[in-house]
């Protein structure tokens, strides 16, 4: 075999070689490309509604409180259009009310969570439906959301919703209008504190279409509301004393704002020191 004869045998066998790397590295490629695009396709939401909003609430995790509107947002309207539909034709009491709430958060993970609060009370002939919730993923970054609906002669509509104020839970309490054809009630709720839990608590009236707020508190120190057929009762510390007492070992003395009901809303009728 002559010399010019085993050169190119040995170039026809170099290229096969070059061309078999070749090939197989467009392959990886391929895959590489393949792969990537999949990574890059969107997860579908689940096609039930508690499977839909757990998957919403699950995004939450990371999320900055006042970064979280887009989501928490989404999840309020897939929420209150379920609770449209489900009381269209239905008189639900307080507990039912909570129950469907419960059933809607059903899917959330931790450490995403959803809590319902709620009641339902007779006014003006027809029946009030108060359905709220804290969204949240620790006891400090969380929001909450309301909806009050009227139910009359076996139809019921939404009258309005609101949010309370950020960071804390939520909670309800009705108080009898004085000289007053609208419906009262508080909304109230803690958020953590340096040492102690800070209450905040808002006083609304509805007329049928609007709520009003007729009296408010923010962030109490150790804040203790109760509510009275005539009067309430508001027992707090104040945040300085507290710290100046604890830090020499002595008991801080605790203060009690007693508050008249009146038909414009609360007025102040006393404050004063009480024994811790």
């Amino acid at each position: 075999m002559d010399t010019q004869t085993s050169r190119n045998r040995f170039a026809t066998a170099r290229w096969i070689r070059i061309s078999v790397v070749l090939i197989a590295l467009v392959a990886l490629l391929g895959v590489g490309v393949a792969q990537a695009k999949k990574k890059k396709v969107k997860p579908v939401p689940p096609a039930d509604l508690p499977g839909h909003v757990g998957y919403l609430a699950w995004q939450l995790r990371g999320v900055h409180i006042d970064d979280s509107g887009p989501i928490t947002n989404q999840i309020q309207k897939l929420v209150i259009d379920h609770l449209q539909e489900w009381l269209a034709n239905r008189m639900a009491t307080g507990v039912e009310a909570r129950r469907e709430l419960e059933a809607v958060f059903f899917k959330l993970r931790y450490p995403t969570y959803g809590q319902p609060a709620c009641f339902a009370e007779p006014w003006k002939g027809g029946t009030l439906i108060a359905t709220g919730y804290t969204l949240g993923r620790t006891n400090y970054n969380r929001v909450n959301e309301e909806a009050l609906f009227e139910h009359r002669e076996g139809k019921t509509r939404l009258a309005t919703v609101s949010r309370f104020v950020p960071f804390t839970d939520l909670h309800y309490e009705i108080l009898p209008a004085r000289g007053s054809d609208d419906f009262w009630f508080f909304t109230y709720g803690t958020r953590p504190g340096k040492s102690q839990p800070l209450l905040t608590a808002i006083l609304y009236a509805f007329d049928g279409q609007t709520l009003k707020a007729l009296w408010e508190i923010h962030d109490v120190f150790d804040g203790k509301m109760d509510v009275g057929p005539e009067k309430v009762t508001l027992r707090y510390l104040k945040e300085d004393e507290y710290i100046r007492e604890t830090l020499h070992r002595r008991k801080p003395p605790r203060h009690e704002a007693i508050y008249k009901i009146t038909p414009q809303g609360l007025e102040i009728e006393s404050d004063r020191e009480i024994p811790f």
